[in-house]
């Protein structure tokens, strides 16, 4: 055999050889369609550096981006009854259990942690809508319910990130009980003399919407987030009106007064340490947290 099947031609196939690209390489933004490389995505937490559309986070990187850096600790939730309607529908609703957790790694369409945000003690509830999109169950309200108790005890705020499609329809009456279950957990975190502050992300709807998402002290929004009760259509059919443009908006809501702010992802954690410490709460690490 001559160099050129022995040398060359093996040279030629490795440098035109075909690579496989990883599927995660990169992202295309929702909004402008643009192409975004994963790491610097990541880097500017899930925010398109083309035209600003801030896409959706999971619970887990929403408490990463929130806490301070020195960390922060997850709390075990009670376990609510799997399947307390033996509901089903185009599947059983444990198998759409099974596949949710299976898909996501967690227990429910909530994660509670607790930690310091600019100094100050914070229970952190953050929902998770690729659960099930987001949807209050018994789970979520005993999470939300969990989280106002741990904030209690150790004088802390309580802060949510709010992401839900609403209610749970597998679960009936047990998941509109919920709302009135949440209403008063957070309402023990106020009478205690401590912040409660939402901040509500894309989508934030149905139950949700109608119960503790919009009772906080503060109500922050990501930009451009949906945020409603029923959807834009059904409105539209009742009243027989054109809805404005932008209807249910982050921007549209701040303008009409129904939220405080809307703060973009990267100025978040600053904001919310800056809006705990006007607001007095939790208590400063280093300090003592009285029995009474």
């Amino acid at each position: 055999m001559s160099w050129l099947t022995e040398f060359v031609r093996p040279k030629i196939r490795t440098l035109f050889a075909r690579r496989e690209v990883p599927d995660n390489l990169w992202h295309q933004c929702p909004a402008c369609q643009q192409m975004i490389f994963a790491s610097d995505l990541a880097a500017s937490l899930k925010v398109c550096p083309h035209c600003g559309h801030h896409m959706r986070a999971g619970a887990l990187e929403r408490l990463a981006w929130t806490f301070d850096p020195d960390g922060f600790t997850r709390i075990e939730l009670p376990k609510a009854p799997a399947d307390p309607l033996r509901f089903r529908d185009q599947k059983r609703y444990t198998d759409r259990l099974r596949e949710a957790r299976e898909k996501t790694g967690l227990e429910d369409a909530i994660v509670v942690a607790h930690g310091t945000i600019g100094g100050a003690r914070a229970v952190v509830a953050a929902m998770v809508f690729d659960f099930m999109g987001g949807s209050m169950g018994a789970a979520v309200g005993e999470g939300i319910v969990a989280a106002a108790r741990l904030a209690v005890l150790q004088r802390a705020a309580l802060v949510v990130f709010t992401a839900s499609g609403g209610a749970r329809m597998q679960e009936g009456a047990i998941s509109l009980m919920q709302m009135p279950r949440t209403v008063i957990a957070t309402r023990q975190v106020k009478a205690a003399g401590l912040p409660f502050v939402v901040v509500l992300t894309d989508p934030t709807t149905g139950g949700v919407t109608a119960s503790f998402a919009m009772l906080g002290d503060v109500q922050i929004a990501e930009p451009g987030a949906l945020i409603g009760f029923a959807g834009a259509r059904v409105i539209e059919q009742t009243v027989h009106e054109k809805l404005p443009e932008g209807f249910q908006r982050a921007e549209y809501l701040l303008a009409h007064g129904m939220v405080d702010m809307v703060v973009k992802r990267g100025e978040l954690r600053a904001v919310l340490g800056r809006v705990l410490g006007m607001l007095g709460g939790g208590v400063a690490v280093g300090e003592t947290v009285s029995a009474g």
